[in-house]
């Protein structure tokens, strides 16, 4: 834990309160609506020295501290990612203040595209497990032996079974799959699409995998929800950008709100 981190939890703290936080939610785009729904106070991240500036439409950059469906949490607004600027660890910084303010888990969203016929636009998905198909690692350069993470449960199997139950009590649909994380910011193309298909993907991303790494470095379970936001390359006739990533976000951010809160009602 950096000293910068325990520093701005202090800041933090003074701010929000002392009381530990229990759960950190990263929201992806279009899902900012599910900060504003808790209660508590919203810091900007240009009031954090260190913290990255998202340069994403769609987000919100804002750590919100307080309580959503009794359970006290930090809401990350808004992530930086690889292809901003080219640093793979961007959120280690945010993640290590996270557990400076008393967490044990996260859970990050993600807009995605699917692979699956039956994972259509609108779809949530849970991730049981990642490929990193870029190749990079936020823990490159990490010059301890710490760095050297067991993924194997990435995706804490405790959460995601909590996570499923909740979909189940609020009748909401939810598959569960393998995340592919690409790091973007071009699309994939049909070719690459149908590589990743054949290692096992069911669903590709830009985000959520060095998180998730990030996550388990720092000791803290993890698990991810992604919204299906279209169909992977080649799979459609959907016309893929960023604009039409953000307008088919509110199909499935509505969906895994439901889950989110039922979750957090379960620990309650």
């Amino acid at each position: 834990m950096s000293k910068n981190a325990e520093t701005l939890a202090d800041q933090i703290k003074a701010r929000a309160g002392d009381a530990p936080v229990r759960l950190g939610l990263i929201l992806g785009s279009g899902l900012g609506h599910i900060a504003e729904a808790v209660e508590g106070v919203a810091i900007p991240y240009d009031d954090l020295p260190g913290f990255p500036h998202a340069g994403v439409s769609g987000h919100n950059p804002k750590l919100v501290i307080g309580d959503l469906e009794g359970v006290r949490v930090a809401v990350f607004g808004g992530r930086a990612h690889y292809y901003e600027k080219g640093v793979p660890d961007v959120m280690r910084l945010p993640l290590e203040v996270l557990r400076a303010l008393g967490a044990e888990a996260m859970i990050a969203t993600n807009a995605a595209g699917s692979m699956r016929a039956d994972m259509p636009t609108g779809s949530i998905m849970c991730l049981s497990d990642h490929i990193n198909f870029s190749g990079l690692n936020p823990l490159i350069g990490e010059p301890t032996d710490a760095r050297f993470v067991p993924m194997k449960d990435a995706y804490d199997p405790a959460i995601r079974a909590a996570l499923r139950a909740a979909a189940d009590s609020t009748g909401t649909q939810m598959a569960d799959g393998i995340y592919a994380w690409y790091s973007g910011p071009s699309f994939e193309t049909p070719a690459e699409i149908r590589a990743i298909a054949m290692l096992g993907a069911d669903a590709v991303g830009m985000s959520t995998v060095p998180e998730v790494i990030l996550a388990r470095f720092l000791g803290l379970r993890a698990a991810a929800i992604s919204t299906i936001t279209n169909m992977a390359a080649g799979l459609s006739d959907e016309a893929i950008s960023h604009d039409h990533t953000k307008a088919m976000a509110p199909i499935g951010a509505a969906k895994l709100e439901k889950v989110l809160r039922a979750y957090l009602r379960g620990l309650a």
